[in-house]
């Protein structure tokens, strides 16, 4: 399955170890259980760290592990089950993580749009033809009125410069 990262599919450096597996000396994603579990492995483990976070779970339990975590990937099972959206956002706003906030599971290119505004950076796409559609919808739009953690300014807050531009421009 193609990763995608600002429209482009990119090569994923991070692999996924099962339970109980010996970790690889490179990038790893763990699950949950495995992260939540104090598994000495984690701590000896000296790659980028991430972890297969499901939407069933409160991020608030990540929140003394996002120090050591590069990436936390969030789960949508369904296209109808948006609590993935809700996660990435209180991990980006509540909880102040800067890693990648990765999507996976059932991941549509009508919702990337929306995906992007909660916090998510990276998605990964069920086929390889799907990244043009994406890049396409990530460029839809460029401007919103709503408020949300991935830094874009708001209608209001163009509005609100447009003044002060316009009197520096007269100094």
């Amino acid at each position: 399955m193609p990763l995608v990262k600002s429209g482009t599919v990119t090569a994923d450096p991070f692999v996924v170890a099962a339970d109980g597996e010996a970790l690889p000396e490179r990038a790893v994603i763990v699950s949950a259980a495995r992260l939540l579990s104090g598994d000495p492995a984690l701590a000896a483990h000296r790659g980028p760290l991430g972890v297969a976070w499901p939407n069933d779970k409160d991020v608030g339990l990540l929140a003394p592990h996002l120090p050591r975590l590069a990436l936390v990937a969030l789960t949508f099972p369904k296209f109808r089950d948006g609590r993935a959206f809700s996660q990435a956002r209180l991990l980006r706003e509540r909880h102040g993580f800067q890693g990648e906030v990765r999507a996976t599971g059932n991941v549509l290119q009508d919702q990337v749009l929306f995906m992007t505004r909660s916090g998510f950076d990276a998605f990964v796409l069920e086929k390889d033809e799907d990244a043009a559609a994406f890049k396409a919808a990530l460029g839809r739009y460029s401007v919103f009125y709503q408020p949300t953690g991935d830094g874009r300014a708001t209608v209001r807050d163009l509005r609100s410069a447009a003044p002060a531009r316009v009197l520096e421009a007269a100094e």
